[in-house]
């Protein structure tokens, strides 16, 4: 299993998705903001609200809510400034970590993620210490239930990278430049996706059992229940077995 899909995967094992929506919410309502403060309101010239307003519609947000996200960033209404930043370290058994931020007070957080870090047997390191080891891409995945031929044939037209067949998923790899004109072709065809974001995508990966394992998965856990933390990404690989033994 990709690596990259496998958190994803074990969260919704984990039934994590439902009893979190109200953090999901309040983390997209930070991207959303941040990405009108830095482009402006109009979703056709900003290319990173457009994706982030996508995200929250799939979330079912409001559009209420996301109006609000949006005329904050704006300045039309009273808001938040938050700043945005990101911290690399290494966990449990050296995988790679990058934890992307948007806090009000950023001395709360760098305090608060290095001891996230310290509890569960890993260290913060300094800027490009492990960035260098992900490459930032488009992802669009798909469910092995749909058409590969069709997604295939659809996405390398539309200037997609690659495509990939994950066994447990098809993905779609774009330069994230593509990522939204690819995107919509797919949806054009009527090919419908089970996520579709930018990220960081890992050029190799760490494989743990065992009590590492067990660490890094409440890691990750800690580190995305954290309010001030937007995206985590990580090169680490669970067997499925595994997973079985620390879930219990």
């Amino acid at each position: 299993m990709a690596g990259h899909s496998k958190w994803a995967n074990i969260k919704h094992r984990k039934g994590a998705q439902d009893a979190k929506r109200g953090k999901i919410f309040t983390k997209l309502i930070k991207e959303i903001t941040v990405a009108a403060k830095i482009g402006g309101g109009d979703l056709d010239s900003n290319p990173r609200l457009r994706t982030a307003v996508d995200k929250a519609k799939g979330e079912n947000m409001p559009k209420d809510n996301i109006d609000r996200a949006i005329k904050k960033g704006t300045g039309d209404l009273e808001g938040v400034n938050y700043e945005e930043g990101t911290f690399e370290g290494y966990g449990p058994g050296g995988v790679a970590i990058i934890v992307e931020f948007m806090t009000d007070n950023r001395t709360r957080t760098v305090a608060d993620v290095r001891h996230i870090f310290t509890k569960h047997n890993g260290n913060l390191g300094v800027s490009g210490s492990v960035a260098f080891l992900f490459d930032r891409k488009g992802l669009i995945a798909f469910s092995t239930d749909s058409d590969f031929e069709a997604i295939f044939e659809a996405a390398l037209e539309a200037g997609a990278e690659d495509v990939k067949d994950e066994g447990d998923a098809y993905e779609v790899i774009t330069d994230p430049a593509d990522f939204i004109d690819v995107r919509e072709a797919l949806a054009a065809k009527g090919l419908k996706w089970e996520t579709a974001e930018v990220t960081m995508l890992p050029q190799n990966m760490v494989q743990l059992e065992g009590k590492q394992a067990e660490q890094m998965l409440k890691m990750m856990d800690k580190l995305e229940d954290n309010d001030d933390v937007q995206n985590v990404y990580a090169n680490f690989d669970i067997s499925d077995e595994e997973i079985e033994k620390v879930m219990g």
